[in-house]
């Protein structure tokens, strides 16, 4: 089975989004430290992001993006589609051309299962995942981890 870094990078971004955008612009700076993405790779996902209108883009100072939708009207799926990439089971990309030129005796066994699994992660949405304990805990790790856990002391 085949998903690609593209389509890995593209749901771990829109989920720190959903995780950090509490009415604020979130830029894709603070995404990247926490992350560990590329900024340069961030922005090339985030154009196709908002092209599929999942997120839109605040300018200026204090800019960055917003979720364009709903956290339970975005699923896992709809963001891998969103920046052009596919699960896919298959050896041939779905073409059929897998045994030189012609369907392989699987082929079809492999094309449901990419089916299966695009139906599942069709059905796991942004807030879904957000509700989840173990991704509260591993966000908060990365909150402490790259802003420091630092006192805010007010000067006399």
């Amino acid at each position: 089975m085949r998903l690609t870094t593209k389509g890995r990078y593209a749901v771990t971004a829109m989920l720190d989004l959903a995780l950090h955008a509490d009415q604020t612009p979130v830029c894709l700076a603070d995404i990247s430290r926490r992350q560990e993405i590329s900024l340069s790779y961030l922005e090339q996902l985030f154009a196709k992001l908002r092209r599929a209108k999942l997120v839109r883009s605040v300018r200026g100072p204090g800019g960055g993006y917003l979720l364009a939708v709903s956290l339970d009207a975005v699923s896992v799926a709809c963001v891998i589609d969103a920046v052009n990439e596919s699960v896919d089971a298959t050896r041939c990309q779905g073409l059929s051309d897998c045994q030189q030129g012609s369907t392989c005796l699987t082929h079809h066994l492999w094309c449901e299962l990419t089916r299966e699994i695009h139906d599942f992660l069709d059905g796991v949405t942004l807030a879904d995942l957000v509700k989840r304990h173990e991704v509260r805990n591993i966000a908060a790790r990365q909150r402490i981890r790259v802003d420091g856990d630092t006192i805010a002391v007010d000067s006399p």
